[in-house]
């Protein structure tokens, strides 16, 4: 079978395997959900009913209520408001950590995969160093040098999840590299380049949508806890982690909605992405 023979094919394949998305309803579920809140992360601030930072310690720790929907924290503020600005530092520090970490992952494992030899061991060496050494622990120590605020964590966490994305494409990238069309586009005189970039990475696209969903889930997790710890966006700058952290002292009061809010979305999003991205990785065939 000649190489432009084949290329369409794996083309045929992975939209047919991307349309099995809708036939499994857990997975649309959780599509759906992912959608939702990613919507609510571009429009939250826009729509939300109250300025976030306002103040008002007579309205402190209210309960719900038509002018506050999920009440009040113990500054008086609208905790939906907070909720609906929130999502979107909340989001946007994931997002750019995954992409970051899928960019640099794809590039080194194709890279590995096609030049092989020393390189390819050096690589996997490298990576092992980098499984070994907790994400939250050097994100805490680069806060620490430089620190707290949005991109520490965010530059900090994207080096650390490189491996966790470049692992499971090596092993795919090195098959697709041994495959027949590879060899038959290398006789026909196209670039490494354009094999790599054209053909074998199209051909990882929906393993690398899988593992970039799970590595989501993950990094919501891990942003997050560095806000609950006062590591992140400082105050009043609203974002879930450090919601749940300012109201710890609510909770224990009696006052648990800014909490509980904060802590559900968290919830939320996580479980939603996590399924989305496990069974997308069941359905193209890749590793969770």
């Amino acid at each position: 079978m000649s190489a432009h023979a084949v290329a369409p094919i794996a083309r045929w394949m992975s939209t047919h395997r991307w349309r099995g998305l809708w036939r499994d309803p857990v997975l649309s579920v959780a599509l759906i959900v992912c959608i939702a809140i990613s919507l609510l992360a571009l429009f939250g601030p826009l729509v939300s009913p109250h300025d976030p930072n306002e103040t008002d310690i007579l309205a402190a720790n209210q309960a719900s209520s038509p002018a506050h929907v999920l009440g009040t924290d113990s500054l008086g503020r609208d905790i939906l408001s907070r909720i609906l600005t929130g999502a979107r530092l909340s989001m946007l520090g994931p997002a750019i950590i995954v992409i970051v970490a899928t960019v640099l992952g794809v590039l080194l494992a194709l890279s590995s995969a096609w030049i092989g030899g020393v390189f390819d061991s050096i690589v996997s060496k490298v990576l092992n160093i980098m499984f070994a050494i907790p994400a939250i622990l050097v994100a805490i120590l680069v806060i620490a040098v430089v620190g707290p605020g949005f991109w520490p964590p965010v530059v900090s966490l994207s080096l650390i999840y490189t491996p966790y994305i470049a692992r499971v494409l090596k092993g795919a990238a090195a098959q697709e590299r041994r495959r027949a069309y590879v060899e038959s586009f290398q006789l026909a005189g196209f670039t490494s380049w354009r094999i790599n970039a054209h053909h074998i990475l199209r051909n990882l696209q929906p393993m690398i949508f899988a593992q970039a969903t799970l590595l989501f889930g993950s990094a919501i997790v891990d942003f997050g806890a560095l806000s609950f710890l006062g590591l992140g966006v400082p105050a009043p700058t609203a974002e879930w982690g450090a919601m749940v952290s300012a109201g710890r002292n609510e909770l224990l009061a009696g006052n648990p909605q800014q909490a509980a809010a904060a802590g559900a979305m968290i919830v939320l999003t996580v479980v939603a992405f996590n399924v989305l991205g496990e069974r997308a990785s069941k359905l193209f065939g890749g590793a969770s």
